[in-house]
C-alpha cells in the first residue's frame, strides 16, 4: 500500500524528508501536499520535486492547513516547522485523522507536551519523532554492547558534544537564538543526545541539575574580546565582508532561493549576525542527570569548537566503554554536497577490568548524521524490516529527551535540582 503524505513547514530540514520520498521511496510513498507560512518557500520546494521528476503538489498557506486535510487526505502529516509550533500542527494532524511524523525536537515546554500526549490518547492515533541518531552504526552498536552487559551494570555516563564554529555557529544566525523559539540548544540539539542516553541505558531521566551561560556568541562577548565592527545581518553590510562567521545568502543559490527571495513575506532574516543583541540562548552547558537505572550522566554541550562530534564514557561494574566521533561540518540548507552529521572518524574502545582493550569494529554507514539517515528513512518511508534495538521513537520517547532539557533549562533559571516527574509524569 502506498502511505499518502503532507507536509507543513518547508524550511531547510523538510528537504530531507521529501527528497527521499520523491526519489527513493515512490513504491511506498507519495507526497501530496505542502503547507508553509511562506509562499515563496512552497514554490521553491515544488520546483525541487520537479527537478527530481516529481510532478508539482497542492500547496497552501499555514491558515489552509484543515483545508489541506480534506482536499487531500494525507495518511500521515510531516511536521518541519519552527519548534514553537510542533505542537500545534502535531495536535492539529491528530484530531483530523492523521498520523504524524515530527522532526525533533517534539516540542519545547512541558504544556505543549502535554497537549500532544492528550491528543494521542484522545484520537488513538500515533506520533514517530526522527531519532537519527539512533540509527547510526555505531550508536546501534553502542546499545548492543551495553546490553549485552559488556560492561555489566552501568554507573556513570560522561557525554561531550561539540559544535564547530560553522555549524554551531548557525544556531546564533537564526530564528533557534530567540529561546520562545527552540527551547534553547538543551532542548532543540541536545534532545538528540539526551534520548542516546535513554536509548542506551534503557532508561529515563528522574532529576537535572544545569548551569549554562552565553559566553562566545552575542554582542557583549564580542566586545568584550575587542571587536568593534558589528552588523545586525550579513547581506548588504561591509563589516561582514572579512567576518568568518557571517553567511551570505546570495552566493549560495538555495539559501538565497529559500530564504533571500522569500523575505517580502515574512521578513525572516537567516543571516543574522552571531554577534548582535537579540540572543537568548546560551552556548556552554554543562547537566547533571540521575536516572531510573541509578546511572549519573554528566554532559556538556558546547557550540563554539574547533571540531564537530562526541566523546562518550561509560563506566559499569565490569569494565568501561569508551567513544570518539568526528563530523563533517555543515551550514543548514547550504545545499547537498555537505551532509548533515556525515563521518570523519570514529573510535569505540571496550575496555573489560583485568582485560586487554578492544578495539570494536562497526560497518561504515553512508549518508549523514553517522550513517543513520538512510536507515531512519527506511524505517519511516519503505518496507519495514525487524528493529531488535527498538530504534523507532514514539511521543514517550520524545517527551523523555526534551524533559533533561526543559529541566535543565528550568534548574538554570533557579539554580535548583529539579526533579523530572515534577515538571511532567510520561
Amino acid at each position: 500500500m502506498v502511505k499518502k503524505y503532507a507536509l507543513v513547514g518547508t524550511g531547510g530540514r523538510a528537504i530531507f524528508f521529501y527528497t527521499a520520498i520523491a526519489r527513493d521511496f515512490r513504491e511506498t510513498a507519495c507526497l501530496v501536499a505542502f503547507c508553509d507560512t511562506n509562499q515563496t518557500r512552497l514554490a521553491y520546494a515544488n520546483t525541487r520535486l520537479e527537478a527530481l521528476g516529481h510532478p508539482k503538489i497542492p500547496t497552501y498557506l499555514a491558515h489552509d492547513f484543515d483545508a489541506m486535510i480534506a482536499d487531500t487526505e494525507p495518511d500521515e502529516v510531516i511536521v518541519t516547522t519552527i519548534d514553537r509550533t510542533h505542537n500545534i500542527y502535531i495536535v492539529r494532524a491528530l484530531d483530523l485523522g492523521c498520523n504524524v511524523i515530527t522532526e525533533k525536537p517534539m516540542t519545547i515546554d512541558a504544556p505543549r507536551c502535554r497537549e500532544i500526549f492528550d491528543a494521542v490518547e484522545r484520537t488513538g492515533k500515533s506520533v514517530r519523532v526522527t531519532f537519527n541518531y539512533r540509527y547510526a552504526p555505531h550508536n546501534t552498536k553502542i546499545h548492543e554492547l551495553l546490553v549485552s552487559g559488556a560492561i555489566g551494570a552501568i554507573h556513570s555516563v560522561h557525554f561531550e558534544w561539540l559544535l564547530n564554529t560553522q555549524h554551531g555557529a548557525d544556531y546564533y544566525r537564526r530564528w533557534h537564538r530567540d529561546k520562545r523559539n527552540s527551547g534553547g540548544l538543551l532542548v532543540h540539539k541536545s534532545t538528540h543526545h539526551f534520548d542516546l542516553v535513554n536509548f542506551w541505558l534503557r532508561s529515563r531521566p528522574e532529576s537535572v541539575v544545569a548551569m549554562g551561560d552565553l559566553r562566545f556568541y552575542g554582542r557583549e562577548n564580542a566586545e568584550r574580546r575587542g571587536e568593534t565592527k558589528f552588523y545586525s545581518r550579513a547581506h548588504g553590510s561591509k563589516n561582514a565582508e572579512d567576518d568568518h562567521f557571517a553567511l551570505h545568502l546570495d552566493r549560495n543559490p538555495q539559501l538565497k532561493a529559500m530564504y533571500l527571495d522569500a523575505e517580502g513575506e515574512d521578513a525572516y532574516h537567516r543571516d543574522q549576525s552571531v554577534f548582535s543583541d537579540g540572543i537568548s540562548i546560551e552556548d556552554t552547558m554543562g547537566v547533571m542527570v540521575r536516572y531510573r537505572s541509578g546511572a549519573v550522566l554528566m554532559y556538556s554541550l558546547t557550540s563554539y569548537a574547533p571540531w564537530e562530534g562526541f566523546r562518550v564514557m561509560f563506566n559499569g561494574s565490569g569494565g568501561r566503554l569508551e567513544v570518539e566521533v568526528v563530523e563533517q561540518s555543515y551550514v543548514n540548507s547550504g545545499g547537498e554536497q555537505a551532509l548533515e552529521g556525515a563521518l570523519e572518524a570514529r573510535s569505540v574502545v571496550l575496555r573489560p577490568l583485568f582485560g586487554k582493550p578492544v578495539e570494536i569494529e562497526i560497518p561504515v554507514g553512508e549518508g549523514g548524521h553517522g550513517g543513520g539517515d538512510p536507515q531512519l528513512l527506511r524505517d519511516l518511508f519503505g518496507e519495514k524490516s525487524e528493529d531488535p534495538a527498538g530504534r523507532a521513537a514514539s511521543h514517550v520517547d520524545g517527551a523523555l529527551s526534551i524533559l533533561t532539557g526543559i529541566c535543565a533549562n528550568l534548574s538554570m533559571r533557579t539554580g535548583q535540582v529539579v526533579r523530572v516527574d515534577d515538571v511532567l509524569k510520561v
